[in-house]
């Protein structure tokens, strides 16, 4: 058995299931890949936390050197507890009132605003004594499930590069220092030509605005999910958005920064949810695995349809037979539809793979089942819990009778 199958065995055994499990050096690989991937150019990159939060997790990505990406003001505060530098970090909300945005920029952070209305009432109330970042919408659609597209012509996200010259004349008017541009198209992109399709659209952007330090392309990379799945090519990238920018450069007359928000791709493959199977239930059909979760704890196969590698951690090599793997709660909640696994048996142990994003970020209470613990695999030394597991006094706390 390898190594992190023997220490999830170990997390499960110490601490109980469902149990969400983090391997730290998962994490330093996948930095260190972005990292070595895009040496040809200045380039920075913000962990975007929403894929997890915990302020373990936030304080290990900080000592690898990333910034942060925060879409709330409470993100903003995780990441200043965890010790992020206010400069360090991007505040990229949508549909916030303007007195979250206030908040933001008297904690001193960078602001990334995504829409005209608050680009107008910040110009009028702070003018260019406060730079801001202005998030486009490329109108680009980057491919994969269309619920994790944000760059697409109807999306909420972003203002319309067809109203651009209405954004000039806010700028104009309210004396606006714009140091940044920003675009974000979505997830799970395989083709980096997405990428240099929206950085072509900042750079056409760009001339516009004559004191811009950087210019942001978000993220998406894919991560793969099974074996033999594709990701996106880091390296390709790296080389093809470096030489983009020497060109465009010699054009605009200055350098600027590359920046990338990262979330998924560095917290993804690091994560699994470990559960254990309640009963194996036969019907005329199917053959079920009920484990001891469900879309409370791991939400994004009924959300997003997506799928997770699973692996029998306690009879791994079983004769494989077809199971339907479901949870507990009183709504559909399958994991998996017709799956090959080694045989199952009641108490068996099994791992979701890919759970380290958007797993226990999107987790919830619901049916009144806690949330599960987790547990940080460190580099060095021990398993550490992060987290305590959610109890039943936990439910009550904050209600009145």
């Amino acid at each position: 058995m390898s190594a992190i199958n023997e220490a999830l065995r170990a997390a499960a055994e110490q601490f109980g299931t469902p149990l969400y499990v983090y391997d730290a050096a998962s994490i330093t690989r996948q930095y260190q890949k972005l990292t070595t991937a895009f040496t040809s150019h200045p380039t920075r990159f913000f962990y975007a936390c929403k894929a997890l939060t915990n302020v373990a997790i936030l304080r290990h990505v900080l000592s690898l050197g990333s910034g942060l990406d925060c879409v709330s003001i409470n993100e903003v505060k995780l990441g200043l507890h965890a010790g992020f530098a206010p400069e360090n970090i991007l505040f990229t909300p949508n549909s916030v009132t303007f007195e979250e945005l206030t908040e933001a920029k008297n904690l001193g952070v960078n602001l990334n605003i995504d829409n005209i209305s608050l680009l107008e009432r910040f110009g009028a109330a702070f003018g260019g004594s406060y730079p801001v970042c202005v998030r486009l919408n490329p109108h680009i659609e980057a491919g994969g499930n269309y619920k994790v597209q944000t760059g697409h012509i109807d999306s909420k996200f972003g203002i319309s590069i067809h109203q651009l010259r209405h954004l000039e004349r806010v700028v104009k008017s309210t004396g606006l220092h714009v140091r940044g541009l920003h675009m974000h198209t979505g997830s799970e992109i395989k083709d980096v030509g997405v990428f240099l399709r929206g950085l072509a659209v900042l750079f056409d952007a760009a001339g516009r605005f004559p004191d811009l330090d950087f210019l942001d392309l978000g993220s998406g990379f894919k991560v793969p999910y099974k074996p033999g799945d594709t990701e996106t090519d880091i390296s390709s990238l790296g080389q093809q958005v470096a030489a983009a920018f020497a060109t465009f450069e010699q054009e605009y007359g200055r350098p600027l920064e590359c920046w990338f928000e990262p979330g998924k791709y560095l917290v993804s493959e690091a994560g699994y949810l470990l559960v254990s199977v309640a009963v194996v239930k036969q019907t005329t059909a199917t053959v079920f695995a009920g484990v001891n979760s469900g879309f409370n704890h791991l939400i994004r196969p009924m959300f997003y349809d997506s799928y997770h590698h699973i692996s029998n951690l306690s009879n791994p090599a079983g004769a494989e037979r077809l199971y339907t793997v479901v949870g507990n709660i009183c709504e559909t909640d399958t994991f998996a539809w017709d799956r090959l696994l080694p045989e199952i048996h009641e108490n068996d142990l099994l791992a979701f793979h890919n759970a380290g994003a958007y797993g226990f970020e999107m987790s919830s209470s619901f049916n009144s089942r806690t949330r599960p613990a987790e547990v940080l695999l460190p580099e060095d030394g021990p398993l550490r819990l992060i987290r305590q597991r959610q109890t039943f006094e936990d439910l009550l706390a904050g209600q009145l009778a």
